[in-house]
């Protein structure tokens, strides 16, 4: 017997692989950015069922390019190739959390993300994107905020952001409880 998330995790390859999804088609002029909402504390199975979509992926639609971003392997590259990453876990180490999240806020200022995460992304050579390690990124980088600065970079290419907690196509509520408005993505699967 399958769960509700089950049989939305089961709705995903279809869905990506759809030629309506690749080419945007009925989106108009919005953005091709698309949350794929569950419930936090299921996030180890949502984790694992990421390199099985990524297996599936290319025998569903061969050919296809994709490429899967965890945000917070992102975060500690980009720190690493900044020279800020020893400096960044000795401050962490010394100060605690709230000095290390104070200390990054400059340098992983979702603007200055963009132009790092379209290089890695690099949405003119992948058909699709996914984001996974929103919970684990958060909170050196907010996703909402993140996403608002990658919709001039991101082009048609499909987004999808796996994301631990709840979206209503106006708010994101990230473990259930940190509120943010955004509303320029679409629920992947309801």
């Amino acid at each position: 017997m399958t769960d509700a998330l089950h049989e939305r995790l089961n709705k995903i390859l279809p869905r990506v692989t759809s030629d309506e999804f690749i080419t945007g088609r009925g989106l108009g002029n919005e953005v091709a950015f698309h949350i794929f909402d569950y419930p936090p504390e299921r996030e180890l199975e949502v984790r694992g069922f990421i390199p099985t979509l990524l297996e599936h992926l290319p025998i569903k639609r061969p050919g296809i390019c994709v490429k899967s971003i965890d945000l917070f392997d992102f975060v500690l590259d980009h720190l690493q190739e900044r020279g800020l990453l020893e400096k960044a876990l000795r401050l962490q180490r010394e100060k605690g959390d709230d000095a290390l999240t104070k200390a990054l806020s400059g340098p992983l200022e979702e603007g200055k993300l963009r132009a790092p995460f379209a290089q890695v992304a690099d949405p003119a050579h992948n058909d699709l994107v996914l984001l996974s390690g929103v919970g684990t990124g958060w909170p050196l980088v907010r996703v909402h905020s993140l996403l608002n600065n990658l919709h001039p970079v991101m082009g048609r290419t499909p987004l999808v952001v796996f994301y631990p907690g709840s979206y209503d196509g106006l708010s994101l509520r990230l473990f259930g409880k940190f509120r943010a408005n955004y509303y320029r993505a679409f629920k992947l699967i309801p």
